[in-house]
Parts: C-alpha cells; sequence; structure tokens
C-alpha cells in the first residue's frame, strides 16, 4: 500500500502555492497527522518529502482538518471583532464624556467668568457710593464741627450765632 501512496503523490511546490503557503500546508499536514490515522501518517511522511498524498482518506483528513483551523480562525475573528467593536464603543463614549465635560467645564467658565464681570461690576458700584457716602459723612462731621463751632460762638458771644456762621464759611 506504501508504494501505492507514493505513486498518488503530486511535489507541493507544483500546487501553485506561495512559499508561505507551501510553508503552511507542510506544518498541517504534520498537524493533521496527529489525528493518528494511518493515512494520516502517510500524508505526514509525505509532507516531510514535500509531497501532497493525493489518496481520499489523506485529501480527506487534511479537509477535515483545515475546515477545524478556519472555524477556529473565524471564532477568533468574531471575537476579536467583538473586541474591537468594545474598544472602538469605548473610546466612543470616553471621547464623547470627554466632550460633554469639556462642554459642561466650559459652561462652567462663562458662567464663572459672568459672576466675576457681576461682581466686578457690584464692586465699582459699590466703591462708588462707598466714595460718595465718605464724601457726604466728611461733609456732615464738617457741618457738624461747623455747627459745633457756632453754637460754641455765639454761646460765647450770645446773640452772634449768625455772626459765628458766616466767620465759618469765611474761613473756608
Amino acid at each position: 500500500m506504501s508504494s501505492q501512496n507514493s505513486t498518488a503523490a503530486v511535489p507541493d511546490t507544483q500546487l501553485g502555492l506561495t512559499i508561505e503557503e507551501i510553508q503552511l500546508l507542510r506544518h498541517h499536514q504534520q498537524a493533521a497527522a496527529a489525528a493518528g490515522s494511518s493515512s494520516s501518517r502517510a500524508a505526514s511522511r509525505a509532507s516531510s518529502q514535500g509531497l501532497l498524498m493525493l489518496d481520499a482518506s489523506s485529501l480527506s483528513a487534511l479537509g477535515r482538518h483545515f475546515d477545524r483551523v478556519m472555524q477556529h480562525i473565524q471564532q477568533q475573528l468574531e471575537y476579536l471583532s467583538e473586541q474591537s467593536e468594545m474598544v472602538t464603543m469605548a473610546v466612543y463614549d470616553r471621547a464623547g464624556n470627554l466632550i460633554d465635560n469639556a462642554d459642561a467645564e466650559i459652561a462652567r467658565y462663562h458662567d464663572i467668568m459672568r459672576q466675576i464681570d457681576e461682581l466686578e461690576l457690584d464692586f465699582d458700584r459699590i466703591a462708588h457710593i462707598r466714595d460718595i457716602v465718605r464724601d457726604f459723612r466728611r461733609r456732615a462731621e464738617e457741618l457738624d464741627r461747623e455747627l459745633d463751632r457756632s453754637s460754641g460762638s455765639s454761646r460765647r458771644h450770645g446773640h452772634g450765632h449768625r455772626h459765628g456762621h458766616s466767620g465759618s464759611r469765611s474761613h473756608r
């Protein structure tokens, strides 16, 4: 049977495969041999000699092996696609949150600046009112001093209330 198997083989370099594909074929022929069937072991020996066994059993075992490998690759692709989508959504969420947070902070900044402007305006108004109050207080204190002087001088001079008052004005 091994003489039939060797005649039913083709060099893997004549399959129209790239060097990388030939290496993959040889690797997977060896991996398929791990299943333990006699045709798989024969295919493994052929693979080590750079041959592809063309018998139905060897090709069927290799086909089943490639189906499993492709199914595993497909599952990995689906898993990685899901993971990629989750990462993308997380990035969008974070970016969205950053934008939302930035918008909120900008709005907060504008509100703070508005409050500062209002406080500065209030400060200027209060300072102006304070200056007016100080000026009136100063005037009231001057009037009190004048009245004290004029009432003190009118008591000393008797009837001179007007005279004392006009005298205070002249000293101004």
